[in-house]
């Protein structure tokens, strides 16, 4: 037996019209295609995790931060290397 796979987009506008209550269950599930069971199931799902909404954006930017500051130490040490680089290459020029 084939289940239908939907999108994560899809899932979410039949939660979101299950949350707010304008239309019953049968409804839904008559207008969408989809099972009363799974709209619910969608819908707790999607109340369970409406704050991770928002952790995600703050371990998203707190990921972000720490890779500028990765790179900007990588940066620095790059620009280190380079002068260095530069350096020697001018202290072994009357020898070459």
């Amino acid at each position: 037996m084939a289940y239908n796979q939907h999108s994560p987009e899809f899932k979410s506008k039949v939660a979101l019209a299950a949350i707010k209550g304008d239309k019953t269950l049968p409804e839904l599930s008559q207008e969408f295609g989809i099972h009363p069971n799974q709209i619910s199931r969608w819908k707790q799902l999607a109340i369970e995790n409406f704050s991770k909404i928002f952790e995600k954006d703050n371990q998203a930017s707190q990921e972000l931060k720490e890779k500028d500051r990765e790179l900007e130490v990588a940066l620095k040490k790059l620009g280190q290397l380079t002068v260095e680089s530069e350096w020697i290459k001018k202290k072994l020029k009357p020898y070459l």
